[in-house]
């Protein structure tokens, strides 16, 4: 998207389920496990830039050695740093033992990272400062090895103090500002009261049923316990995705499809979905099981996960990419007035690409039936010329804007930083009948639209098009996201601004005035987490209404060209990721009661000029 948004964290989980020797042999490396974690972090490097991480279970230890080894580093060249570190360690004890990999055993007890059960972390953060010691996974350490426990994940939670209130705890910096911090002292609490009753064979279920029955937001979370046991969960709206495969010999679980497909060489179809409430169990013996842990609520999977998030390599996804574009088509052909010979389309950025095919799809079907018509009516009066003039007539496609990804805004003053931002999309000259054609460029989404009106409608209309149409695969978002994805401050929604400068210029500012009311009231009474206030915003206008603000907005006063913004519908998103069906970010409807708190809260800090998250 060309308002860029951090991307979701990635969890990468593995485990061995026979011993490194059986790998050596039948592979011809010890390193089979860490192999393929360093793939599965690769495959899912679209996620999380801030820093990456990993842990490593060992199982049947001697007593007095270290058994959980874990290694962080910040940075969006993370993972590469982290499996670096892993191989100079192997070098470093290859000088002292040159036929070490010849011995599984030993090379299992030499190096830190070399063990059955693993996790890796790529992450982004939303709560929490980008440094090392924010960075997943998060250990807590007992005195006791069967309470020792390891866990990181992809989720926001809304109820991190409530949490910390519940078990009487007063966090340190790290823990009280990550919402792992609050994940893993709960965990922990019931796995110290299960391994008090159980020792020998603690109900891990159990563990996770108390505990996340508490959490309030959208998680997928993977752990390692010192007793050998180990886990996979997702949230019971399955809000954070997950995937899991599993045969005699690993089980591994992905936040995307592709990446196990692609790091095992394994079909499609034998990659399961992780089911909502639902965890991967592995017993320290090897014993597997998917359990139900919560009752599983109404899905609400992210469907920003399917318009951007995830890759489009997942063959489901990139359907419903290209079914994103073609529902835009007779909303572009309507604002084009259907004359596509004088418009031209193209896509920014490259994300969108996929639904730039499927609204090609979706005008080049008009354009045939288009020419089917004209060819039954008037057959007899066309001359050959013009029925192969007609045939031949095609959708024009240009690559109108290329990043330049050299290009970095160093100037710092104002004036001087507005002007170098237009240059970071080089444009192709030429393409452009002036002042005669439209041009249509498709985006991912719209959330702040300040690099469209600083750069990319500047840098079009230099092409002096008669009309630039920017279309949205997603649907206009209105409201704070709290389940993952960094998006929390009201006013940074330009949808919302617009809706604001509406209730201005009809003289309605009341309605702001009324829902702030509302929510001060609710906050009173501790029912922020009722209902959400903040659709009251909203509900004077129609999405058209505030689409057609949201161009005048974006359009620059020294831009000629008309420009418009076209938006997905709702009813156009559900058509099109039919399984994926969270939406609370474009409607409000948010599926735990923490998010109209988050949305709420949001709205007070901005009516407040607060500056600070809902949550």
């Amino acid at each position: 998207m060309s308002d860029a948004l951090k991307h979701e964290c990635g969890l990468a989980y593995i485990r061995l389920l026979k011993p490194i020797s059986y790998y050596h042999r039948k592979y011809g490396t010890a390193f089979y496990a860490l192999n393929k974690l360093y793939l599965l972090m690769e495959k899912q490097h679209n996620r999380g830039q801030d820093g990456a991480g990993i842990a490593t279970l060992k199982l049947n230890v001697e007593p007095g050695y270290q058994f959980m080894h874990r290694l962080r580093i910040a940075g969006p060249g993370a993972i590469k740093e982290i499996f670096a570190s892993v191989q100079d360690e192997v070098k470093e004890i290859e000088r002292m033992y040159p036929n070490l990999r010849e011995y599984p055993g030993l090379m299992k007890g030499y190096l830190r990272f070399m063990g059955e059960a693993m996790l890796g972390h790529l992450r982004y953060g939303t709560q929490g400062k980008n440094s090392v010691k924010f960075c997943h996974p998060f250990v807590k350490s007992d005195i006791n090895p069967a309470r020792n426990l390891t866990m990181a994940g992809n989720f926001n939670l809304v109820n991190t103090d409530e949490l910390f209130e519940m078990l009487h705890e007063t966090p340190g910096e790290t823990m009280r500002e990550s919402d792992l911090g609050a994940m893993i002292e709960t965990v922990y609490h019931f796995l110290c009261e299960e391994e008090a009753k159980a020792p020998e064979n603690p109900d891990i279920a159990e563990v996770l049923r108390k505990a996340t029955s508490r959490f309030d937001g959208g998680y997928v979370c993977g752990g390692l316990i010192g007793n050998g046991d180990s886990f996979v969960m997702r949230d019971k709206h399955g809000i954070r995705p997950a995937y899991y495969y599993k045969d005699d010999e690993i089980v591994v679980v992905a936040s995307e499809r592709p990446a196990i497909i692609t790091s095992f060489n394994v079909p499609q179809e034998e990659v399961r979905e992780l089911q909502p409430g639902c965890a991967v169990i592995v017993k320290a013996d090897g014993t597997f099981s998917e359990e139900q842990i919560l009752e599983p609520a109404e899905k609400t999977a992210c469907s920003f996960e399917r318009i951007y998030f995830s890759r489009g390599s997942d063959a489901d996804i990139y359907r419903e990419r290209i079914r994103l574009g073609t529902n835009l088509a007779p909303k572009v052909l309507e604002s084009l007035d259907h004359d596509l010979k004088n418009t031209i389309v193209s896509f920014i950025p490259n994300t969108a690409e996929i639904a730039f095919y499927g609204l090609i799809k979706g005008l080049e079907d008009y354009l045939k039936s288009i020419k089917i018509q004209r060819i039954i009516k008037n057959r007899a009066v066309l001359t050959d010329a013009e029925i192969e003039e007609l045939i031949h007539r095609r959708v024009r496609i240009e690559k109108i804007a290329i990043k330049d990804v050299k290009l970095r805004t160093f100037i710092t003053a104002d004036t001087a930083r507005d002007e170098m931002v237009q240059h970071v999309y080089d444009i192709t000259y030429g393409t452009v009948k002036p002042y005669q054609d439209s041009l249509v460029v498709i985006d991912d989404s719209i959330v702040r639209g300040t690099t469209l009106r600083q750069s990319i409608i500047k840098m079009l209309d230099r092409l002096h098009p008669k009309k630039i149409i920017v279309v949205s695969s997603a649907p206009q978002i209105r409201y704070p996201d709290c389940y993952g994805i960094d998006m929390s401050r009201m006013g940074d929604f330009i949808a919302f601004q617009a809706a604001v400068e509406l209730l201005k210029d009809r003289g309605m500012t009341d309605v702001m005035q009324q829902a702030y009311d509302r929510c001060s009231a609710a906050r009173e009474q501790d029912k922020l987490h009722e209902e959400n206030f903040v659709k009251e915003i909203y509900a004077p206008f129609t999405p058209e209404e505030i689409s057609k603000k949201i161009g005048e907005m974006l359009r620059p006063e020294d831009v000629e060209a008309e420009v418009e913004i076209i938006y997905q519908s709702i009813e156009g998103l559900h058509e099109a990721c039919p399984g994926n069906k969270g939406d609370w970010y474009f409607t409000g409807n948010y599926p735990t009661p923490g998010g109209n708190k988050v949305a709420n809260r949001a709205f007070m800090n901005y009516m407040e000029n607060k500056v600070g998250r809902g949550y």
